[in-house]
Parts: structure tokens; sequence; C-alpha cells
């Protein structure tokens, strides 16, 4: 959040207004998105669910962008980047997490997304992008060790070995997001955040869709229930378009990392809706996963980075969603 050069140096502290109402229902949209994914995954493929979520939210981001004033598109040569990171952001990433949602179960999911802003930190720190502080690195590390006990604990579920598999498959998939984080941050400070999302979500419709094309087609459109629209709609407007715009309305007015921190209330509350409408109770190890994980977070929040080059703070570090 930016200050005015003649703002006094102790400003008031903010109340809770719209702006704060708005994240807590971008926390609760994505937090209960793990379990209706869940639900919509019983009945349909993967694919054909993933393939017409991520097009129908491409679709209406667009059609956003065009109605709102004030808005140019970036030039080609940073549509076409844009369009490439898409791919991996919302390709490959997806593609990943739609696999790992099918056999894992949705706390743990969402435990092993909570840990996501590791992945950007170790990735930026490599690249060269930022020095982390020892606080920084003993938080990420405590969100690996978070991480590492929900998975290590889904070996005790039912079906374990694949719902390992399942938890290895979203882990790999944050690493991918956490790239295309970092990639993409250049193009937050020229680009505006409605084209960012639909260009980057257009590329990866587009790589979704050609790969669900055999299952769309074998698709029984007939016997697809209300249930099901609802859960692909649910996924797909509310979670990708929704969510995204109260989460860059956030960063916006009340900055990052506030913002970031109703992001954090994202896996409590998919372990509490998991819990009540998929039955899935907590283990031990989760819970004690879900503890480091947010401690870890909380402690790499309150550690200042040092930036080594000039660049915009990433408006999607902190929005890895399902």
């Amino acid at each position: 959040m930016t200050t005015s050069p003649h703002a006094p140096l102790t400003a008031p502290r903010q109340r809770f207004g719209a702006t704060d109402l708005g994240l807590v229902i971008m926390s609760l949209i994505w937090g209960i998105n793990y379990s209706v994914v869940k639900t919509g995954l019983r009945t349909l493929s993967p694919l054909a669910f993933n393939g017409l979520r991520v097009a129908m939210a491409a679709v209406v981001l667009f059609a956003i962008a065009a109605f709102v004033r004030g808005t140019k598109l970036p030039p080609r040569r940073d549509m076409i980047r844009l369009a490439l990171l898409g791919v991996l952001g919302n390709g490959v990433y997806q593609l990943l997490f739609i696999f790992g949602m099918s056999r894992t179960r949705a706390g743990v999911a969402a435990l092993v997304v909570a840990a996501g802003p590791a992945w950007i930190a170790i990735i930026s720190s490599l690249m060269g992008l930022e020095r982390l502080p020892l606080r920084g690195w003993s938080g990420i590390g405590l969100q690996l060790l978070g991480v590492a006990c929900v998975v290590g604990s889904a070996q005790g579920f039912e079906g374990g070995r694949d719902v390992m598999v399942g938890a290895g498959l979203i882990a790999v998939g944050s690493i991918a997001w956490a790239t295309f984080s970092v990639l993409l941050q250049p193009y937050t400070q020229t680009t505006h955040p409605l084209h960012l999302s639909a260009i980057t979500m257009a590329s990866g419709a587009v790589v979704l869709l050609s790969i669900a094309l055999p299952d769309l087609l074998a698709l029984q459109w007939r016997a697809v229930s209300l249930v099901e629209w609802g859960a692909v709609t649910y996924a797909g407007i509310g979670a990708l378009v929704i969510a995204y715009l109260l989460f860059y309305r956030g960063v916006r007015v009340l900055g990052a990392t506030r913002t970031a921190m109703y992001g954090n209330l994202q896996p409590i509350v998919a372990i509490a809706f998991a819990w009540i409408m998929l039955h899935e109770q907590p283990t031990v190890w989760q819970l004690l996963g879900a503890g480091l994980v947010m401690a870890g977070l909380l402690l790499s929040r309150t550690a200042k980075a040092t930036p080594t080059v000039a660049r915009a703070t990433s408006l999607s570090s902190s929005a890895q969603t399902s």
C-alpha cells in the first residue's frame, strides 16, 4: 500500500472495511473450492473438469476486461510472453493440480498449496532477485517441514500410496506456480491485472482444452447434472475470477502484506469444510503440519527480504489457488 509524501509519519490504523470483508470472502471461496473440486471429480474426468472451468474463467475475464474503461492491452511482444507464462502457470500447474486432487484429500492439497510462498522465496533467491534474512529462511524451513508432515501422513490414509502420489503432484505443481509467479513479476508493473489474468488464463485454457478434447468428445453432456455444472462454475468463476478480483483489489487498497495475511486463512477453511462436506477428519500429523505451515508463513511474512534488482511486488505470489 503506497502513501502520499505528505501523509503523517504515523498513519492511523485502518478499520475493518469493505475490502477486508472481500478478502475474507476470497479466503472462503478458495478454501471451499477444494471440497467443490473433489465433488465435481466424482463423476467428471479430471481433464474435462479442469478444461471446462479454466475456459469458463478465461471467457469471463476477457468479457470483464472489455467493459472496464481505462485499460489498454499490453504490447504484442508482452502478450506473447504472458501467453507463454500462462502455459506454465495455468496449463502445467492446473494439470498437476487436478491430477493431484483426484488422488489425494482436499485438506492435504490445501496444506501443500499453502506452502507455495516458500517455493517463490527459494526460486527468487536462486535467481538472484532477492536476499532473505535468517528469519525468512527459518520460516521457509518450517513450511517445508509442515508439508513433509502432511505428505508423509498420507500413507496412513485409505489408499495411502495413491494419496501420497497426489500430494506429490500438487507439490510439483506448486513449484511450477512459484516459477510462474517469479517470472510474471516484471509484468505486474506495466500490465493491468485484468489483462494479466485474462491472457495467462486463456493460454492455459488452450492447453487444457487441447489435452481434454478426447474426454470432452466422449462426455455425455445430457448426463451432466446440475451439481456437476455447479461445481465447474464455482471452481471456474468463483475461484478463478471473483476470488482473484477480490485479491487484486486487496493488494491495491491494503497492500500485498495485509492481503496475504487473509490468504493464510485458506488452508484453515479448506480443512474445516473438507471435514464437513467430505467427512475428511484431519489426523494429528495433518494438524501438526498445518501448525508448522502457518507458523512458517507468519515468520516469513515478518522477515524483510532485500531486493537485489528493482522489481515490482508480484500480485500473484500469494494467490496460488485451486
